[in-house]
């Protein structure tokens, strides 16, 4: 179904075909979301099947944010190495040496991220660094230095205003200007019946990917269903709201604001609430 403002879900993306002697020994890695789309910036869902690895590299062009959804592992960042899993976001900047090897015997690694206004991989300025070595994998402790590494349960959640349209259960900001980050990465979790209304962002685009759950969204005049998998690219100044459809189960949602610092950077500006009409018009 043709939609006005891109919609995604990753199953309906192909797997990028990379080559393992760059670096790409992931199992999986989609592009769902690019400049083709029209966006600044390219998303990417990544599958690590156990022992798998995205080795040595850095990117000369753009930072990137990866956040762990599921699984677990060992990244190297400069100098710094860490254990990582479920809840970790990450900041690697621009000219950063860094990697990711899944370390379970049984468990895969569910990856998202962003190449922050990078439209493409080209564009990102990928340089293969080298193999992930058994001493990498041996000295996790070394504080992550360069960049950022914040675990959700350590992020306090915001305090919006809900006559703004923020009737978000739950939404916290790991990354933004507070800790150092020039985009601003969310957290958001909708029980039964919240929403987040008609609202828009005159400074800066948005991304974000449907981890669980089922919901409405509304980008300008599309009313589409949506659920886990699903990317949406918003431009900016287009009016966007989301709505949790399920009676029992909450949505899950990460997203970035491009560009911007703060929510208050995003020019964020409320438009009113979602009406029964807005309800009825949606489209699968």
């Amino acid at each position: 179904m043709s939609h006005t403002y891109p919609l995604v879900h990753i199953d309906d993306v192909t797997p990028e075909s990379l080559e393992e002697r760059d670096g790409w020994a992931i199992s999986e890695f989609r592009l769902p979301i690019s400049g083709v789309h029209g966006s600044s910036t390219t998303a990417f869902h990544s599958i690590f099947r156990p022992g798998s690895a995205h080795k040595k590299h850095l990117h000369h062009s753009c930072d990137e944010i990866a956040v762990y959804l599921s699984g677990k592992g060992t990244i190297g960042q400069g100098e710094g190495r860490s254990e990582v899993g479920p809840g970790h976001c990450r900041l690697i900047p621009k000219g950063t040496e860094h990697f990711f090897q899944n370390t379970s015997d049984d468990e895969e690694a569910v990856v998202v991220g962003f190449y922050l206004e990078a439209g493409d991989l080209e564009k990102s300025g990928y340089e293969f660094c080298g193999d992930v070595q058994a001493e990498d994998l041996k000295s996790t402790g070394k504080d992550i230095t360069e960049g950022l590494l914040v675990h959700l349960d350590n992020v306090p959640q915001e305090s919006m205003n809900a006559s703004e349209g923020w009737s978000i259960t739950d939404f916290r900001l790991p990354l933004g200007k507070h800790n150092g980050c020039k985009s601003t990465l969310f957290r958001a979790r909708f029980f039964p019946g919240a929403v987040h209304k008609k609202h828009r962002h005159d400074n800066c685009e948005e991304i974000y990917y449907i981890i669980s759950g089922h919901g409405l969204a509304g980008a300008g005049e599309d009313r589409v269903e949506v659920r886990g998998g699903h990317f949406h690219y918003i431009p900016r100044g287009v009016e966007h709201w989301l709505h949790n459809l399920s009676p029992t189960d909450p949505i899950e949602v990460v997203g970035i604001y491009i560009g911007a610092g703060s929510v208050e950077e995003t020019g964020y500006v409320f438009m009113g609430d979602v009406t029964e009409e807005d309800i009825r018009a949606r489209t699968g």
